[in-house]
């Protein structure tokens, strides 16, 4: 802007300049030309006296130079010339200034003169005799003027052109100086020029608007912000790029990301399994895509939509959800569907086989009690198996709808006992129950399916002549309950899966359980808070330690 100032003023001076400099000098040049006249028909006079009085002798004395004098007889014959021969001029009848002296008594005339080369001014007076006295002077033009005045006029025009320089710039810059001391964050009432009014409540008006949208814009990104943060998904915004726009923190962990993101950095970079990429691939194509990412201890999903801007595709929104638990229920629930037919099919097979056999008459009236035995056994493990399965179903929905109790550890362990007494017997294995009456919270029904289950497993595991030992104790954190058993131990690969759903570490050993004992075990525990631990030697026998929560005043 100071540019534009400026030059414009710069352009305007020296336009002044030039036109004043023309217009002064037209001026001078009229005024120098009338003086020149004026000084031509003066000298004519004085010259003219002096030839009426002396003759041709006047002009034939030492005469000034200056101006041509010439004298013309009344017929147009020159009779005398300062500068030329009279015989080589020719007549001057018909010369302008020469008829209107003749006439008039004096005349003057200006024309190119041949002889002289240049524009003359003639002034012609008639005298006493009839005779005609005629004066030329050169008339110079306006260029010839300025030439003969080159340096001076050079060095004014130099000097007023400098001049304009620093006027120009001076000027220039203090008009523009209150302008750039404007604030215009915050520009005061009053401007500095009244022209500038406008301007300045125009800015005020835009900064007031802009404050506010600024202000919108942080309340509405923080609320973004505290949205997507708090958020378990992740979420991820994309250009078409495939530079990171967006993201939240939960992203980067469910990616597996390490640091924040970088500015321009691509969301292929975050996850480079070809799942991913595929996402992203489609979703920027403008199809929204769905994937399962899977790895050995998680499981993501993720979902991609394009985001559309005036019929393009202008980005995409990334969605990762961690469905981890969720993959693990439907495998475990397939797994556990694929059992329990699997179960309910081997007695189910053996029952149905039995039948046949005696439906048949095929058994002699001997076996039939064998074979009946046969048939109770497997109708007793099924009904086992499904009072398992029910038992699992309603620890999985909430528990039974018994009210908790304060429990005597003690006292169910010895019920417990009582109960086993006889498969004991008959695997000959010793049990034995030490300790003391410990209170503790929960529900009668559970705690009891747990002391037996660990039991009933430390009995049919065990080896001839083994036993089995729980103690009772009171501990400052709460009723401890310990089950050790003599039987055939639990390897160190299976510990974590012995409380799966009809998993058995050894099937060859298996006592013709349902294999959710420990499950039941497990899930009972869950329910009342209880802590279960497992230490285990293969062929020493395994130890599992029940520690209930401290019972409150």
């Amino acid at each position: 802007m100071t540019k534009r100032i400026f030059r414009s003023i710069l352009t305007v001076t020296l336009a002044v300049l030039v036109s004043s400099f023309v217009l002064i000098v037209g001026v001078l040049h009229g005024y120098f030309q009338d003086r020149v006249a004026a000084e031509l028909a003066r000298s004519t006079a004085y010259i003219a006296r002096g030839v009426e009085h002396e003759g041709i002798a006047y002009l034939q004395s030492e005469f000034p130079d200056e101006s041509r004098v010439t004298w013309i007889a009344a017929d147009g014959t020159v009779l005398f010339d300062n500068r030329e021969e009279p015989a080589d001029m020719g007549n001057h009848a018909d010369r302008e200034e020469f008829r209107e002296a003749l006439a008039l008594g004096k005349g003057s005339a200006a024309r190119y003169s041949s002889t002289l080369s240049q524009r003359t001014l003639y002034y012609a007076l008639r005298l006493t005799d009839g005779s005609v006295l005629r004066t030329a002077s050169a008339q110079y033009s306006v260029w010839i003027l300025v030439l003969q005045a080159i340096q001076p006029v050079a060095f004014m025009m130099l000097a007023a052109f400098c001049m304009a320089l620093w006027l120009a710039g001076r000027v220039a810059q203090q008009l523009v100086e209150p302008i750039n001391a404007i604030d215009l964050g915050n520009p005061g009432e009053e401007a500095v020029y009244e022209e500038l009014s406008p301007l300045v409540g125009k800015i005020r008006s835009q900064n007031r608007q802009i404050q506010r949208q600024v202000l919108d814009l942080k309340q509405r990104r923080e609320e973004f912000a505290a949205i997507t943060e708090n958020m378990s998904e992740g979420l991820l915004v994309v250009d078409q790029e495939t530079r990171v726009l967006s993201y939240n923190s939960a992203a980067l962990h469910l990616l597996g990301a390490r640091g924040p993101v970088e500015e321009g950095q691509s969301v292929l970079a975050l996850d480079r399994e070809a799942g991913f990429r595929r996402c992203v691939e489609e979703s920027l194509a403008g199809r929204r895509c769905e994937e399962l990412l899977e790895r050995s201890d998680d499981c993501r999903r993720v979902l991609a939509s394009p985001v559309m801007e005036e019929g393009a595709v202008a980005g995409a929104v990334l969605i990762v959800l961690d469905v981890t638990e969720k993959e693990q229920r439907d495998r475990l629930r397939r797994e556990f569907t694929a059992n329990v037919s699997h179960e309910l099919k081997t007695p189910l097979t053996s029952i149905l086989g039995t039948a046949e056999i005696l439906e048949n008459g095929m058994v002699k009236p001997a076996d039939i009690p064998h074979f009946a035995g046969n048939i109770h056994r497997e109708a007793q493990r099924l009904i086992g198996l499904v009072n398992d399965i029910i038992k699992l179903s309603r620890l999985d929905e909430g528990g039974p709808t018994a009210q908790w109790e304060t429990v005597d550890l003690y006292a169910q362990a010895q019920a417990v006992f009582r109960q086993l007494a006889a498969a004991a017997e008959k695997k000959q294995v010793d049990m034995r129950l030490t300790g003391e009456s410990v209170p503790a919270r929960g529900v009668p029904q559970i705690v009891e399916e747990i002391l037996y289950n660990l039991c009933d497993n430390a009995v049919a595991y065990n080896h001839p002549g083994g036993s089995v030992a729980m103690t009772v104790a009171d501990t400052p954190a709460g009723a401890r309950v310990t089950v050790r058993d003599t039987g055939i131990g639990i390897p160190r690969e299976a510990r974590e899966r012995v409380f799966e759903r009809f998993y058995r570490v050894d099937k060859s050993h298996s006592s013709g359980g349902t294999g959710l004992g420990l499950s039941i075990v497990k899930h009972g525990a869950a329910y009342l808070g209880v802590g279960v631990t497992l230490e285990s030697e293969m062929g020493k026998g395994s130890t599992f330690t029940l520690q209930f929560p401290k019972v409150s005043e």
